[in-house]
Formats: C-alpha cells, structure tokens, sequence
C-alpha cells in the first residue's frame, strides 16, 4: 500500500490505517479475541502499519487485543492510543487531561500494549479544566523519556490546537470527517494545513452508513451505540439514502464500490490526510484498503462536491451528551 506522512512530523504510515474500536467496543456484541487478532494480522499482511485504539475501549481490553496482535509486528507498525477519561466500574466516568492522569494512564497503555514508547499518543477529549497548555507539557515530558514518541489530539477546536501545538507540536489531529461530516473544512483544515499537523479522519464511512448498506429498515443491536445516535433512526436513514445514490453513481462509474468512492474522496482532499476504517470482517478490510487504487480526477472531485452541496444532511453526529465531549 501506498505511504503517507503526517503533516510536517516525518511519522510515515500506510495511506488507509485501521481503527480498532469497532473490534469489541461500542459496534454491538465483541468479536472472539481470536478471530480479532486474525483481522488485525490480516490487515498488516494487506499493507495497513497504522493502528488505532484507546484506554477506554473496552475499556482496556482493545489496546491488549491490539498489543497481543501486533507484537510479531512491532517494527514494522504504528501504533496509537489516546487517554483522557476517567474509567470507574468499567465504564467512561468522565474526561480527565491532569498531567498525573495522562502519565498514569500512558503506564497502562504501555503494558496492555506490550510495547516500550506509543508512537503516537491522543488526548482522546479536550478537557475544559485542565489547561490544554499543562496537557501538551505533561505529553511533551514523557516524549522527552522516550515512553512517547509523537503527540495528538482528538475533536479539538483550531485554536486549542494553535495553544497545545507551541507547547509541544502536533503530528496529527483525529476527528470525524466524510462525505457526510464535513465540519472540517470550515477551520480545522485549514490550522491543520497551516501548522504543519496530519489529519486522521474517524468514522470515514459514516460508521457505516457511506458503505450504501443500511436502510430505513436496518436494526441495530441494543450494545450498538448507533441504536440510539440521531443519525441512524429511521427517518435520518430514509433522508440521507440521497448522498448513498450520490456515491452509487460515481462507484458504477469508476467500477468500484460506495465505499472505495467515500474512503478515496477523503484521500484526494489532502496528501496528509489518513482515514482509519475499521471492520470486523475481511471482506470488507479488503474492499477498504482497495481504496487507496481509486483515482479521482479533478473533475470527478468538482462533480462529487457539486452533487453533495446540494443534499443536507438530516440527523445530529451525536445525541447532546455526546457532542458536549466535543471540541468542535
């Protein structure tokens, strides 16, 4: 597979990473640890070096997939994880950036992970009373011994990243970005582009809607937190099944799928751009990484871009609770 670099850091990783969240957090039921650790080798035998996961998936028990997955690998992957919640009685209870937090919480990492520095490590939520100055200085410590490697930040606002980036300079910022979020473009893009810091979309296929295989009638298991997520109710469903025609079109077109089209319209925005699909099946691991083949020309883009102004998007990203742990 194709490389990218992320922004001016010099971090070089495979053009499509892989987000492992979905693995056993969050998408319904946990897939067997066995089965998961196969997907993950799967995807390194495909060409994806790049790998994301987080304390709070699980929690804990997705960084310990992970790190059981990739220690074959360790050389030849990178690997990132975030902090920034407080975890009590397993569940989020929280976010909490204190610099004794994120120290801790990179102790935890590091031995779930089985690995002696994260290459690349998020503050998974900006935390409005912890100055974001004091968290780029606790992370800007633990590069300085050696058990961090690269510094990021996850659904932060432009100017949170302009005051963590003097501090201690961002190799990349992770937040939702797709043909059906594209908050991005108004001013994270363009710091982003400024400063020098590569961007790592989450929930490029829409959580799985950009894929063209969901419908007013898809149901969602009681675990799937897309069960209750405005977007995927019946109504957002039917209402957005417009940007999926959008996306049917260009795939017959191109001969490819609605998938490759929304995952290689994200690659052609910028060359430090990196989104991180993540499946439970390889099938679909496969179709993702085939992606990064799509060629859009300039004129395809326009078209793409031109339908999509034209189709409003029906349905919040998150329910109120979720979109106050947001940035934004």
């Amino acid at each position: 597979m194709k490389k990218r670099k992320l922004g001016n850091s010099g971090l070089e990783v495979s053009a499509l990473g892989f987000g492992c969240m979905g693995l056993n957090f969050s998408y319904g039921q946990p897939m067997d640890k066995a089965d998961a650790i196969a997907l993950l080798r799967a995807a390194i035998e495909n060409g994806v070096t790049f790998f994301d996961t987080a304390e709070v998936y699980g929690p804990y028990t997705n960084e310990e997939i992970v790190g059981e997955a990739l220690a074959p690998f360790r050389n030849e992957v990178v690997i990132a994880t975030k902090f920034g919640f407080n975890i009590q009685d397993g569940k989020m209870a929280g976010v909490n950036s204190q610099p004794a937090h994120i120290k801790a919480a990179v102790e935890g990492s590091l031995k779930r992970l089985n690995i002696e520095a994260i290459d690349l490590l998020y503050q998974h939520r900006v935390d409005p009373n912890t100055p974001i100055e004091e968290v780029a200085g606790a992370v800007k410590e633990l590069i300085a011994e050696g058990k961090v490697k690269h510094f990021g930040m996850s659904e932060a606002g432009a100017q949170t990243i302009r005051k963590a980036h003097a501090v201690q300079p961002l190799t990349a910022l992770q937040s939702e970005y797709s043909l059906w979020t594209r908050k991005p473009e108004e001013d994270i893009i363009p710091t982003l582009e400024e400063l020098g810091i590569g961007f790592v979309p989450f929930s490029p296929l829409g959580r799985g809607f950009l894929t063209g295989k969901m419908n007013v009638d898809t149901k969602f298991d009681s675990h799937d937190f897309r069960s209750n997520n405005p977007r995927f109710q019946p109504e957002a469903l039917k209402a957005n099944q417009s940007l999926i025609a959008l996306l049917d079109k260009f795939a017959t077109e191109k001969g490819t799928t609605t998938a490759q089209i929304a995952l290689g319209w994200l690659l052609a925005q910028k060359p430090w751009i990196v989104p991180i699909p993540g499946t439970t099946k390889i099938n679909r691991l496969k179709e993702n990484i085939g992606a990064a083949n799509v060629e859009l020309t300039a004129d395809d883009l326009e078209k793409i871009n031109a339908a999509a102004s034209k189709i409003k998007i029906a349905g919040d990203r998150y329910t109120e609770a979720g979109e106050k742990m947001t940035g934004l």
